[in-house]
Order: C-alpha cells, then sequence, then structure tokens
C-alpha cells in the first residue's frame, strides 16, 4: 500500500485550520498539526474521531526547531499559526509580532530544513489598509494597526525564505473570512461571532454605521480550497487574493440572520468596502468560490449552538473594548 502523503497545518484547531485539515483528510493526506489552543479549539477536529491519518500536537508554533520531528516527510505545510483581533494588537504589539512574525520564521526553517515541496502562507488582506476596490495584489501596503503590520511581516518572511533560501513558497492574503467553527474568543472582533452570540440571546444586533459597508465574504472551505491549490501548482514565489469578489452589505448579513438592530459607531482605520480582485487565483490556479453567501450563511445558522459560550456584546461593551482603537487610530 501506497503511504499517503503528508500534509502539516499549523493553527489547524482553528477556525480556517480545521477546515484545511477536513480538506486534506478527504483528498487523502495524513494531517499533523500544531495549535498553541490560544484560538484554536480541540472539539474543531473531533468530529474524525480517532483517526490514523490525523495527529497534533498542542503547541505554539514558536517552540517549532529546524530539524522539528513534526515536519520531517511532510509534502506541504499550511501556515494558518497565528493571532488575530484588532484592538488586542494595539494594546500588545509585541505579542503580535512575535506570534505572528517570529512565529511565521520558526515554521518556515523547519519547513526549510524538512524539504517540503511547498509552504502555503495564510496572510492578511488587511495589509492593503483603507484601498481601492477592487483591491488587486499589486496595491500599495499600508497596514492600519499592528494586527494588519504583523501578517504582512510574516508574508515578507515567508517570500524572503523563497527567495534567499529557495523554499518553495505560495501566500494567500484572506479577505473577510466566515462559516463555521469561526473564533469565539474573548476580544471584540468579527462581525459573524458577534451577531449569532446576539441571536441566540435574542438581544439586536450591533450594526456598525448604517450598515450600508460591504464585505467580500468568503466562505472557510473555499479558502481551504484555495490553499490546496497553491500548494498543488509548480508555481512559485506568488501571492493571491482569496474572496468572493462579491461584497455584501452588513444590512443584508442582517437580513439573513433576522433580527432587531441597534447601531454604534463607525471606526477610524476601518474601509467602507472590501472587495477582492480574485481574477489572477482564477487565471493561474484555476480557482473559484463555489459557496454563495445565502448558502453560507445558512450552513452557519444551521450549527449556531456553537457560539453559545461566546461573549455577549452590547452598546456599553463594545465602547469599552473599542476605547483605545479610538484613540489610538483616530488621530
Amino acid at each position: 500500500m501506497t503511504a499517503r502523503p503528508v500534509a502539516v497545518v499549523t493553527g489547524g484547531g482553528g477556525f480556517i485550520g480545521s477546515h484545511m485539515v477536513d480538506l486534506l483528510l478527504s483528498r487523502g493526506y495524513a494531517v499533523r498539526v500544531i495549535d498553541s489552543l490560544v484560538g484554536g479549539r480541540e472539539q474543531n477536529l473531533a468530529h474524525h474521531g480517532r483517526s490514523p491519518d490525523l495527529t497534533a500536537e498542542w503547541r505554539d508554533v514558536r517552540t517549532l526547531q529546524p530539524n522539528d520531528a513534526l515536519f520531517a516527510g511532510a509534502r506541504y505545510v499550511f501556515h494558518f499559526a497565528g493571532i488575530g483581533d484588532i484592538v488586542p494588537s494595539i494594546e500588545r504589539p509585541l505579542e503580535y509580532m512575535s506570534a505572528n512574525a517570529l512565529g511565521t520564521a520558526h515554521a518556515l526553517e523547519a519547513a526549510r530544513h524538512a524539504g517540503v515541496a511547498k509552504f502555503v502562507y495564510a496572510a492578511s488582506s488587511s495589509c492593503y489598509g483603507l484601498a481601492d476596490v477592487p483591491t488587486r495584489e499589486d496595491h500599495p501596503i499600508r497596514p492600519q494597526y499592528p494586527y494588519a503590520l504583523s501578517k504582512y511581516q510574516g508574508e515578507q518572511a515567508a517570500l524572503h525564505w523563497n527567495k534567499v533560501y529557495h523554499l518553495p513558497v505560495n501566500s494567500i492574503r484572506i479577505f473577510n473570512a466566515y462559516g463555521t467553527r469561526s473564533r469565539t474568543s474573548g476580544a471584540y472582533g468579527a462581525v459573524f461571532g458577534v451577531f449569532l452570540r446576539q441571536k441566540l440571546a435574542a438581544k439586536p444586533f450591533t450594526v456598525v454605521g448604517d450598515g450600508t459597508q460591504t464585505r467580500d465574504f468568503i466562505y472557510a472551505s473555499d479558502i481551504a480550497g484555495a490553499f490546496l491549490a497553491a500548494a498543488e501548482t509548480d508555481i512559485t514565489g506568488q501571492i493571491f487574493n482569496v474572496g468572493a469578489g462579491n461584497p455584501q452589505s452588513v444590512n443584508r448579513l442582517v437580513e439573513l440572520l433576522g433580527g432587531e438592530v441597534v447601531y454604534v459607531p463607525k471606526r477610524p482605520g476601518e474601509p467602507d468596502c472590501t472587495w477582492a480582485d480574485i481574477s489572477r487565483i482564477q487565471k493561474e490556479l484555476g480557482w473559484a468560490p463555489r459557496v454563495s453567501f445565502e448558502d453560507g450563511v445558512g450552513r452557519v445558522l444551521e450549527n449556531i449552538e456553537y457560539w453559545r459560550e461566546a461573549p455577549l456584546w452590547d452598546e456599553a461593551s463594545i465602547a469599552l473594548a473599542t476605547k483605545t482603537w479610538f484613540e489610538t487610530l483616530s488621530s
């Protein structure tokens, strides 16, 4: 019997990382996960049971060594490990630079010494800042807060390892990811987690501004498909946007979720619209999103109990949580 090819997923217990694990197992890969469980959860992989093709190490990616056994014999590495959220990055910038930039360097070195065939980096579209839309990969880089900077620095490290050490690398700049298993951490952040907990509690949705702002929401399984395409191609050293290319308003999300609304102040440094130009990945990798926004929201609602233990936000708690955001980015 031919041995299954091995793939490493850093941050594989997290939101998008766990969807990556699902896809790889379905495609016949043996998967090794490393996750610190800061944002990830063991239960995100529990539906695989005791699969002999899935192993996990619950430790920080910064513990990886150049000859780390976790990477031995691996064909591909998918690097999702890191920490998110805007406000905590403003308050603790060194932590974000360490986890997202230095952590990436640790993963790159382990991948380089293991001789992997491809390293695919999970970059963030936040590097573009207040961007022209639709946004192409060659748009000027204008990070507005430390999270965005730290993810961009991680991407620069990955491309540097490609140039200097000839490690095959591609980078995926993810736009507004959503789907089942999205984070339920204590920090105020992504709109889906906030709204789903509010719906469970029969509380109003706290809509920022007037809700007409649009976001290029892309479902997690579609993102996983893009990462696999970026690994299996012969193309290397490239950056690809991944979004649906079809921005949706927050008001449309509220309509699909169903519920009352209250409005909170618009925040500085946030774009009115995010919109990925996905022509490069469509042309070069043959990738296209498959899950419509309506279907994706439906899938999330079917699994809404996942967010039962998430923080419940209201106007007052949001104002307190974003105080640093306004003070820092308004100047």
